[in-house]
């Protein structure tokens, strides 16, 4: 693992939580982006050579409405960056690690990822991604 790429924070209402990030960080968004595979539009802030991910579902049957349902809001995942996805699934799965994903699938930010099971890693979601390239 490289570095870690991201915090991501589950939100109920995108506009809202980009305004108060915003006040927060001193600065706006620097990209919003939906991802139809996953009924989620994004937003995202760099601080320094940080990223925060915001996540607002698009549809009930999301996984991020589910969270929020089960969990409220709050902060929903860890980005790993990788330098070759496929690779560090393999090794991860040989550790003993549940993948979420049998296969890399295309997130936002122009990103390969995929998710190990938080049974099998302290209950906390983690997510592999590599730039594509």
């Amino acid at each position: 693992m490289v570095r870690i790429e991201h915090i991501g924070i589950a939100v109920k209402e995108l506009d809202q939580a980009n305004e108060l990030f915003k006040k927060l960080f001193g600065e706006a968004s620097y990209k919003e982006e939906t991802v139809e595979s996953e009924h989620v539009t994004t937003s995202f802030f760099k601080i320094g050579p940080n990223k925060i991910e915001l996540l607002e579902a698009k549809a009930d049957e999301s996984a991020i409405a589910k969270y929020i349902n089960k969990k409220g809001e709050g902060i929903h995942h860890i980005a790993f960056e990788v330098d070759d996805i496929l690779a560090e699934m393999e090794r991860l799965r040989g550790e003993g690690f549940q993948l979420i994903n049998d296969q890399p699938k295309k997130g936002a930010d122009n990103k390969l990822v995929c998710f190990l099971h938080p049974k099998t890693t302290n209950g906390v979601l983690v997510e592999l991604c590599q730039e594509i390239k």
